[in-house]
């Protein structure tokens, strides 16, 4: 028996020899065995022959299994067999359709809405990714990173707003005088609100200012809005969004073309932020106010990125002492028992800020002087809070005596820096 088909050329002589073997009794044409065993072919499936898959038979089970096994179907955590049988029972079983019906309902409340919106640091993740491979020409400097993603962020939430929503009822709020306040608008009012303030920022940049032939009576941006406001012969509507987004690019590009390191004073009326400061303060109040808008509309809105909300609450931090001097000075804030009074750059009294979560971090705030330096040697209090809270809190959303801290020492001191925290809110 040869190998393999030999060529000797007696081609003429192997096909009457093949036709001899087929032709023999008893040989089905299978060659080696010389039994006539057929080798069997292998079988179609379903799958292969593109018919439908045949449905599950439901099991034969008793009323008291079918009852037991409701929660799981409930959860869609049975097999295909077992969801048969009760899908049947449940088209027979009044008692039993009701309790499936309830199961149902409840397994809805245990799933958390979740935002349609993409991760807010996925944003960031990308433009670093890109710019690892491509580094810009004239990069956007990190301390205007913060206003360029959460300006972004809340016209990716404005886009698909029809007129219903632009007219949504908004209350504005912040903490003044010890008290809390509050200003009733709407979207569009709130969009008009931050182009106007933020024409602070565009003005120091040479850019125009938005309020253009409107005469306010003061920098102040509670003044400048109001003025814009009544200005405004209709409340503000959907075209407040091109202008505002407009502005908010035409800053973004020329902090990019300055070169300047952000020291450059920009003027909030009764007091000055470099612009690094002055961005990271817009950056701060744009997130706050998307979270109005997007509560207004009933729509989950994500907090900023890790790296973007650490600096807001930095820029918190780095203004606490100023503001409890101007509380101590108006009789607002406690000197304390023994305040330990120090030149400008010299260690004094301090309570030690922990920001929990993202974000977070820790911070010596001095407590007597806004010259002083914080010192863990001269700590006479530690307060606790989660980043978003605190954040919350310094936009004054949330009283200091609810804010959600943990407080040890000095209670007058830990007071004084809740409340100065809430001071930093304005409308």
């Amino acid at each position: 028996m040869k190998a393999y088909d030999e060529d000797d050329g007696n081609d003429e002589q192997d096909t009457q020899d093949d036709r001899e073997t087929r032709d023999t009794p008893g040989n089905d044409g299978d060659t080696g065995t010389g039994t006539g065993a057929r080798i069997p072919l292998p079988r179609a499936s379903v799958e292969d022959g593109g018919r439908a898959l045949p449905d599950p038979a439901p099991a034969a089970l008793e009323h008291q299994v079918l009852t037991s096994l409701l929660g799981a179907w409930a959860l869609a955590a049975c097999s295909a067999q077992e969801a048969a049988a009760v899908e049947a029972h449940l088209g027979e079983c009044d008692a039993c359709a009701d309790e499936a019906l309830r199961l149902r309902e409840a397994v809805t409340l245990l799933q958390r809405p979740e935002s349609l919106d993409l991760d807010p640091a996925l944003r960031t993740r990308v433009l670093d990714g890109c710019l690892e491979r491509r580094p810009p020409r004239i990069p956007v400097p990190e301390w205007a990173a913060p206003y360029d993603a959460e300006t972004a962020r809340l016209d990716a939430l404005l886009q698909d707003f029809g007129d219903a929503e632009w007219h949504a009822p908004v209350r504005l709020r912040w903490f003044e005088d010890d008290g809390a306040a509050s200003r009733r608008t709407t979207v569009a009012g709130v969009i008009a609100h931050l182009m106007t303030v933020d024409g602070t920022v565009a003005a120091a940049l040479g850019l125009d200012d938005p309020l253009g032939e409107i005469t306010a009576p003061g920098q102040a941006p509670a003044a400048r809005t109001e003025a814009y406001w009544r200005a405004s012969h209709y409340p503000p509507t959907r075209a407040v969004r091109a202008p505002w987004r407009e502005q908010s690019h035409d800053i973004v590009r020329t902090v990019a073309f300055t070169g300047d390191s952000g020291g450059m004073p920009v003027s909030y009326g009764d007091f000055e932020l470099p612009l690094r400061d002055a961005m990271l303060d817009r950056a701060f109040e744009c997130w706050v106010h998307a979270e109005d808008i997007a509560e207004a509309v009933d729509y989950p809105y994500e907090p900023p990125s890790a790296r973007h909300l650490n600096g807001m609450i930095d820029l918190a931090a780095r203004m606490l002492p100023g503001v409890l001097a101007g509380r101590r000075r108006a009789g607002l804030a406690a000197p304390g028992d023994r305040p330990h009074l120090v030149a400008a750059g010299e260690p004094g009294r301090s309570l030690r800020l922990e920001i929990e979560g993202s974000g977070g971090g820790e911070w010596l705030i001095p407590l007597d002087s806004p010259g002083a330096v914080g010192s863990a040697d001269h700590e006479v209090a530690h307060v606790a809070l989660d980043g978003v809270e605190f954040c919350r809190l310094a936009a004054g959303h949330v009283p200091p005596a609810e804010a959600a801290a943990g407080q040890v020492g000095d209670r007058e001191a830990i007071r004084d820096v809740l409340f100065a925290a809430a001071c930093l809110s304005r409308m």
